[in-house]
């Protein structure tokens, strides 16, 4: 019997090349029958060109599209063989019933759809290496291939899908809609519902021939029957006749050793991270990359050929570009000096003396923790924890204010092996439920506040209370323990084997304030590295005592074995912090170094006046003062140091990636003044730490082979001990990081900032890359223009940021005024006329606004790419609105 075929599709499709379309006859092996397959295919166009391919990319579509969602592949493979790359065959099938492919008019399980794949590439005669792609249902289908052909198996890719659903947790919201009773015949066949939802998905919208060509072969209720029967067939449970050989697909996936890259768009309402964590567990050495942003129709969102082809090159038919993504050396470090962060702890279990003092407790009282008390508190958690089930490797989310029950959970979970996974309030809610939900922890512990934003937002784990809930909160809040539960269970139990150094410890969130917050990881070795460069920089010893009124050297206080004291302020909102609180603290911890944000520097130079004689006396007995996380001009410094008069101010530069890279103390700054160097110096490399400058050429592109030649404009290049191990799920992110870096066996990273250094060493940093101006003279960082705005005395900040296309950009100016302005407008001609004679870049328009928008967490960096997009359509007529 021979099934019913289609038309081929129409000719003019956009993107599909009628070259690739082709009709394949199959015998079902089951039946017997002959099926028409359609399947786009460049073997011919290879042929053609006399490109012989180092293989297959097998490509399976998903329900409801066809292989027109793979055309970019197709055209992207073809183009890479045709400038010299290795050559990938490309087939992509219409799978029977769907596309253009047969209607054999009965329903097709996941095990005949597999057996299907088979009966198709055995018709081909398909030899390998072959590499599977799929999306949706597809990629269970091709991971069930995959499995069954082990002799052809190269590698495995996939885009948004699943091979396991948890017992327990309903599927997804549409896919319940769609299976109901009644409603599935409807939305899926009789009406083109379920297709135009799923079309709806893509982000940016599709454009409508775009569109129109998913719906080429789904004009009529017939040509959908294919599409309905593949909903009603999706595995819910062991009653469903694809459940078996869903979990027979998922155990196979879990024992494939080949190359494995994930591509996931994680605003997806019907695959969500579940199932990409899912696949990390059964696929632990694969290439992760969530596009942030993208959704269900990633192949649609994101330009996933250049990541698919990339990866082929990197991980599957290895070449030049190999090495570059196997680059995860460790810098030479002494295993003999390696001590894990709770060393410390140990050391002090017997000390009645303070190791933390916080006076940012509620209620306006102190709490004091001693060594004794904090080491039996991370003892007991770290035990509770382990008999609860979480021991080596388990995620876990710490929603937990600074303060002792922050660091006691910290350093417990660290001494399990646990990953701590951190992402602070300074990310705002969307912020913070982004970087939650991309880490996907096994485990939440939190306040009920943090815990009720879990709850709302979907977001995963096992949630564990910091107190003790009324019965009704507990169970609202999906509470499984509380801390107190959790530290009597541990106590008098035993603690696990120590995690090894090289182990992942924590995922530390960076601020988003170029965008979404990345997730950096740190092994244990790295952390201590940390804790090593701090204490040997700045010569910390156990009677030294800190103030630290930025979270993460608060963290670092216990391990660096002195007493740290956390000031009277809301430590997620630094410009609480008062000259007054920094004094108090100074006198209860008898502290002799003071870590400050830029943002609470602000706020303590500006409530100066209200300190006490016994203030500034305490204040004077500081030897050390510190801010880190955005530089900090003299002007400011100087007026912190005058504060503490005996103290030599230091302004650190590092990033959440490498938390101590150069230091410059306030001497360091006016001796550099004078110097002829645009931007803001922040000093030469610490201890062991390298920096280099990558050129930029006239697009703003940092190109140039990174070297340390004195003032040369371009991307600051770093490598050190304390150096991050990746990003989390960012694959590409971490290729680019480390793209064209010295290939000398240590770990480098593109930091994003751009900067000089001069003929001393010295590191100027002078903005972001996405912050340069591409003018017609060639590149412009902001910084030193807007360095040069700010010497008016009518200005408190100001920005500088482009306006028209790339290559042509021109100036403007956005200011802070010292006297505010009500509302955003054009500049006084006055103030217009003073600031472009200050400046040596021409500036088109001079804008005044209330307040320059910044990130949350450090409140100091300006948000410029908003500002740029803010000035360009208010200078094209648009409403002048609040940046």
């Amino acid at each position: 019997m021979v099934s019913e075929a289609p038309h081929r599709p129409p000719a003019g499709l956009p993107g599909l090349d009628p070259r690739w379309s082709r009709t394949v006859s199959v015998n079902d092996s089951t039946s017997g029958d002959a099926h028409a397959w359609h399947i786009l295919d460049t073997a011919s166009e290879l042929a053609r060109r006399g490109i012989e391919p180092v293989g297959t990319i097998l490509a399976v579509h998903g329900n409801p599209t066809w292989s027109y969602l793979w055309r970019s592949i197709l055209a992207a493979s073809l183009a890479a063989a045709e400038s010299g790359a290795a050559a990938w065959r490309v087939i992509a099938v219409d799978q029977l019933n769907m596309g253009f492919s047969a209607r054999t008019h009965t329903a097709r399980t996941l095990t005949q759809r597999v057996r299907d794949l088979g009966d198709l590439t055995d018709t081909l005669a398909l030899n390998g290496p072959v590499v599977t792609l799929g999306h949706d249902w597809g990629g269970v289908i091709a991971f069930g291939w995959a499995v069954d052909h082990p002799e052809l198996l190269a590698g495995v890719a996939s885009l948004n899908t699943a091979v396991h659903h948890p017992a327990g947790v309903p599927i997804p919201a549409p896919l319940r809609l769609a299976t109901a009773r009644g409603v599935l015949a409807t939305s899926t066949v009789t009406t083109s519902a379920f297709l135009d939802t799923t079309l709806a998905l893509a982000r940016p919208a599709l454009e409508p021939d775009v569109k129109g060509a998913y719906r080429a072969p789904y004009r009529s209720a017939s040509s959908r029957a294919g599409i309905g029967a593949f909903v009603a067939d999706i595995p819910v449970d062991d009653r469903d006749p694809s459940y078996a050989e869903l979990k027979r697909i998922a155990a196979g996936v879990a024992e494939l050793e080949v190359p494995a890259l994930l591509l996931w768009g994680p605003d997806d309402p019907i695959f969500g991270d579940r199932y990409l964590d899912d696949l990390v567990d059964r696929l632990p050495h694969a290439q992760v990359h969530r596009f942030e942003g993208a959704g269900h129709l990633i192949a649609e969102d994101r330009p996933y050929p250049d990541a698919v082809l990339t990866w082929l090159t990197d991980r599957v038919a290895p070449g030049p570009a190999a090495a570059l993504a196997t680059r995860d050396a460790h810098p030479a470090i002494d295993d003999a000096r390696y001590a894990p962060l709770w060393g410390a702890l140990d050391e002090r279990r017997d000390d009645d003396a303070d190791a933390i003092i916080d006076m940012a407790a509620r209620g306006g009282r102190t709490r004091h923790v001693s060594g004794r008390q904090l080491d039996d508190r991370v003892r007991r958690l770290a035990a509770g924890l382990t008999s609860i089930g979480e021991r080596r490797g388990p995620r876990v989310s710490v929603l937990v204010p600074p303060g002792p029950t922050l660091t006691a959970v910290i350093y417990a979970c660290l001494r399990i092996g646990a990953v701590v996974v951190v992402a602070d309030a300074g990310l705002g809610v969307r912020g913070l439920s982004r970087a939650v939900r991309g880490a996907w922890p096994d485990v939440v512990i939190g306040e009920a506040k943090g815990l009720a934003a879990a709850k709302t937002l979907g977001w995963p784990g096992v949630r564990v209370s910091t107190a003790t809930l009324p019965w009704a909160s507990r169970r609202a809040l999906g509470v499984s323990h509380s801390l107190a539960e959790i530290v009597a269970r541990g106590d008098g139990a035993s603690l696990p084997t120590e995690p090894s150094p090289d182990e992942l410890a924590a995922i530390l969130f960076t601020s988003g304030s170029t965008g979404p917050a990345k997730g950096v990881r740190y092994t244990h070795r790295q952390l201590s590295a940390v804790r090593d460069v701090l204490a040997t920089h700045f010569a910390i010893t156990p009677d030294t005592g800190l103030v630290t009124g930025f979270a993460p050297f608060a963290l670092l206080g216990p391990a660096l074995g002195t007493r740290s004291a956390t000031p009277d302020m809301d430590v997620s909102a630094p410009r609480t912090l008062t000259a007054r609180a920094v004094a108090a603290a100074v006198r209860a911890a008898d502290a002799r170094i003071v870590f400050l944000s830029p943002a609470a520097i602000l706020n303590v130079v500006a409530t100066a006046d209200a300190l006490s004689s016994a203030d500034r006396a305490a204040l004077a007995s500081v030897r050390t003062f510190l801010s880190t996380g955005a530089p900090v001009g003299e002007p400011l410094l100087a007026a912190a140091a005058d504060l503490m008069p005996n103290a030599e101010a230091h302004t650190p530069y590092g990033m959440t990636e490498c938390l101590l890279v150069a230091d410059v103390t306030l001497e360091g700054i006016r001796a550099a003044a004078d110097a002829p160097d645009r931007g803001v110096c922040v000093g030469a490399p610490i201890g062991h730490n390298r920096v280099l400058i990558s050129a930029l050429d006239s697009a703003g592109r940092a190109v140039g082979e990174p070297g340390a030649e004195p003032n040369v404009l371009g991307e600051v290049v770093i490598s050190a001990p304390h150096l991050k191990a990746s990003y989390d799920r960012l694959w590409l992110t971490d290729r680019a990081a480390v793209a064209h870096t010295p290939d000398d066996g240590a770990r480098w990273h593109r930091t994003g900032d751009v900067g000089h250094l001069d003929a001393q060493g010295r590191l100027w940093i002078e903005g972001r890359l996405p912050h340069v101006l591409t003018t017609a003279g060639g590149p412009v960082a902001p910084v030193g223009a807007e360095q040069e705005l700010e010497r008016s005395r009518h200005v408190r900040r100001a920005a500088l940021v482009g306006v028209g296309p790339e290559g042509l950009r021109q100036a403007v100016a956005v200011v802070e005024t010292t006297t505010p302005t009500r509302r955003p407008d054009l500049a006084p001609a006055e103030l217009a006329a003073e600031l472009r004679a200050l400046s040596s870049v021409p500036l088109v328009a001079v804008l005044a606004v209330p307040e320059l928008p910044t990130d949350i967490r450090h409140n100091s960096k300006i948000d410029r790419q908003r500002l740029s997009a803010w000035a360009e359509a208010t200078l094209a007529g648009g409403r002048m609105g609040r940046p």
